[in-house]
């Protein structure tokens, strides 16, 4: 069995770097008057997470096409003190062969002109939202760091198949929306267990108050079992079925995407079978009428209640109908 590429082999430049300088004002006396007390010195911010370049499972279905929509994110989302510009980020996105105008539709992601200090960015996964002969959207997954302020989002890259690779031809970042006055309890539980892996966009999703109560149900079920990490819930997931006119459960709020069960990832070949199956027989069980992942399942208490194909080679989906 062919060996997976390390996903986060390589370190980014902005990794660990120091922005920010301390300063203070010299004692003077001068015969006009007494002597002044030096300013204390300006604390520096704390220094940016180190991060590593995120790359794909070279038995994805297509390593190249994620690979592709994670470069442009990066390129835009991370930078060194001294490039946190719009122009510098064209820049950046110009060097891979990608359209600079990309940064405009960027989202929170991109570079606040009002900053010189440095920015760091992880992506979490990159997942199919959906892949087809010629066009393609990844879900990549990240978190973002400026000098005192950690955020993140997820963005819906869309593709299409070019020679000799794929282009980006939209970015379409997650806007959960506000954080909600109050959560049911359910909501909070969710919010509070460490065996549900959250990133920041789907954080955002049950803060808003706009995820389903059947899905925050299931998810503290299966979190009984499993330890699991979620992918998306609603921000950043395409409105509609890819390659359809039919619309998505993610939306409304009522589905979710796990990318890594008790630690193994879903695209690895090496991940038991025995535990992708379980989870989803134990997400079905749950109440989803949907679940879909990289193997074909039969049964089901509903029909048709499994599926398989291309885009859930990479994760398992649950949805649900209410």
């Amino acid at each position: 069995m062919r060996q997976p590429l390390g996903r986060r082999a390589l370190l980014l430049g902005t990794g660990g770097l120091l922005v920010g300088t301390a300063g203070c004002t010299a004692t003077s006396r001068t015969a006009a008057g007494p002597s002044t007390r030096a300013s204390p010195p300006q604390s520096s911010p704390p220094p940016l997470p180190t991060t590593t370049a995120w790359r794909p499972d070279r038995d994805d279905v297509d390593p190249d096409v994620k690979l592709r929509a994670v470069q442009v994110v990066e390129a835009i989302g991370a930078w060194p003190a001294g490039q946190g510009s719009a122009a510098a980020a064209k820049r950046r996105v110009a060097a891979l062969g990608a359209a600079p105008s990309l940064v405009d539709s960027a989202g929170p992601l991109r570079p606040d002109e009002s900053t010189t200090d440095g920015a760091a960015l992880q992506v979490i996964d990159a997942q199919y939202g959906g892949i087809l002969a010629d066009t393609a959207s990844v879900m990549v997954v990240c978190r973002q760091w400026t000098p005192g302020h950690a955020g993140g989002t997820t963005v819906d890259v869309r593709l299409s198949r070019a020679r000799p690779r794929w282009e980006v031809t939209a970015l379409h970042p997650g806007r959960p929306g506000a954080a909600a006055a109050s959560l049911p309890a359910v909501a909070r539980q969710v919010l509070d267990d460490p065996r549900i892996g959250l990133p920041p966009a789907a954080e955002a999703d049950i803060r808003s108050g706009h995820i389903h109560p059947s899905v925050l149900r299931a998810l503290l079920r299966l979190a009984g079992a499993y330890r699991m990490d979620i992918t998306v819930f609603r921000s950043g997931h395409p409105l509609y079925v890819f390659g359809t006119d039919r619309p998505s459960d993610h939306p409304p709020g009522r589905a979710f995407d796990v990318w890594r069960i008790d630690g193994h990832e879903v695209v690895d070949p090496a991940t038991p079978h025995r535990l992708t199956e379980s989870f989803m027989r134990d997400a079905a069980a749950a109440g989803s009428y949907n679940v879909g992942g990289p193997i074909r399942l039969t049964g089901g208490a509903m029909a048709n209640q499994f599926f398989t194909d291309a885009t859930h080679h990479d994760h398992v989906h649950v949805g649900f109908a209410s």
